[in-house]
């Protein structure tokens, strides 16, 4: 990999996307096989005046070796101090970020009933620190740069070695490193994203309808919701990316007002199982019926991960010109293809996709429509086939998308 570009690389997550301010200190979490990257991160971090860096390591090898080696009745259990160190740092206002780059066929043909199990107790003891992250306390970023097995994956036909090298020359070019001022690129692309969620914010649509290429799907609004997209700020103002790349701008569906048949348009890697060409038919809200030619039994214990996995929490637009798209590539990884197209995600949705929703109380969210989940799983719909109305309240229609691409100037 080349070395220069791996530190504009290192720069642009530092600056663009976590914003690391001066004194904060940084919490990473990384895969043992970035670690390449990670150092570059941090070098970056101490040069930005940062105190302390702390790295929480993961190896994708020894998470496989615990499923074919350890008691079943052990994937209930999570090691709490973890966690708890995480929920310390965001109380005391570390940046997060997580590094993620994993084998998209890891855990092919393991039981994914234990699967589910471990992700689900991993989420239990997550979930009070990623409220903080997620909701506006800290700045928080997600990357996944290039690893050799997910890069065998995207270039079967290539050796190893010309594999990685190939996906960190298109990694560079869809993070917009391919200039002298990546850091100031990015800032235009996300204000030119901004626009785009300023305008359907001032809209309110009471609806939104995915039609074409085997989607019907009708997603109510809930009152009062927010679009956003690119950047992020904290509570206290501070403005950071939470995906490096991005291409969406997102809101939250009525948990109760979704209906009708959505079909994937990508295939989605749930944590190393691969579910492929599947479809979910909705009726008040709630997932009734499924299929999936591939990793069907993924998919539904994935739907019953806890009381509301089967509804809906994010709506996301992404037109069909990205770059990430006209790489013409499937990345196997949901960072990457969740910004090639329109998605949505199952399970949580993001307080502040709601007015107000930071300081809601949980009756008051879910009387206002918004879902509650340990998961929140982005899937892909979008396609150069799918066209999107909005529909006001009075039932006026207003195109937003046509053939995958923006319908409205902004």
């Amino acid at each position: 990999m080349n070395k220069k570009m791996l530190e504009k690389y290192a720069e642009l997550i530092v600056k663009a996307g976590l914003n690391l301010q001066e004194g904060q200190r940084l919490f990473v979490a990384a895969e043992m096989n970035t670690a390449p990257l990670v150092r570059e991160v941090t070098t970056k971090a101490y040069q930005n005046d940062c105190p302390l860096v702390t790295i929480l390591w993961a190896d994708e090898e020894i998470k496989k070796i615990r499923h074919e080696h350890a008691p079943r009745d052990s994937f209930a259990e999570f090691p709490a101090w973890i966690m708890n160190g995480v929920l310390k740092g965001a109380r005391r206002g570390d940046a997060y970020l997580s590094v993620t780059g994993t084998d998209p066929d890891l855990l092919a043909g393991y039981d994914p009933e234990l699967i589910a199990l471990e992700l689900k107790t991993r989420a239990k003891h997550f979930r009070p620190a990623q409220r903080l992250i997620t909701n506006g306390h800290v700045q928080w970023t997600v990357i996944c740069p290039p690893t050799p097995k997910w890069a065998a994956k995207i270039f079967p036909e290539s050796s190893k070695e010309e594999a990685e090298e190939k996906l960190w020359e298109v990694m560079f070019k869809l993070c917009r490193l391919d200039n002298n001022d990546p850091v100031e690129v990015w800032r235009k692309h996300l204000s030119d994203l901004a626009k785009r969620h300023s305008y359907l914010t001032e809209k309110q649509f009471d609806s939104l309808h995915f039609y074409g290429a085997g989607t019907d799907l009708k997603i109510g609004m809930p009152e009062n919701h927010i679009w956003k997209g690119g950047g992020s700020k904290t509570l206290g103002g501070i403005d950071f990316t939470a995906n490096l790349p991005t291409e969406e701008v997102f809101s939250m569906p009525h948990k109760d007002k979704v209906e009708g048949t959505v079909r994937s348009t990508k295939p989605l890697n749930y944590y190393g199982n691969l579910i492929e060409n599947f479809s979910l038919t909705f009726e008040k809200g709630r997932v009734i019926d499924f299929s999936a030619e591939k990793g069907e039994a993924t998919l539904k214990k994935m739907l019953e991960a806890d009381e509301n996995a089967k509804q809906l929490g994010e709506v996301a637009l992404v037109p069909h010109r990205s770059p990430i798209s006209e790489s013409g590539l499937i990345f196997y990884n949901t960072l990457y293809d969740e910004n090639a197209a329109c998605h949505l995600a199952l399970g949580s949705a993001y307080r502040a996709n709601i007015q107000g929703g930071v300081e809601m109380s949980e009756e008051e969210l879910a009387e206002a429509g918004v879902n509650n989940s340990l998961i929140h799983v982005d899937f892909m719909i979008g396609s150069n086939e799918i066209d999107i109305d909005g529909i006001n309240a009075d039932g006026n229609i207003s195109p937003i998308m046509r053939k995958g691409e923006w319908a409205f100037e902004a």
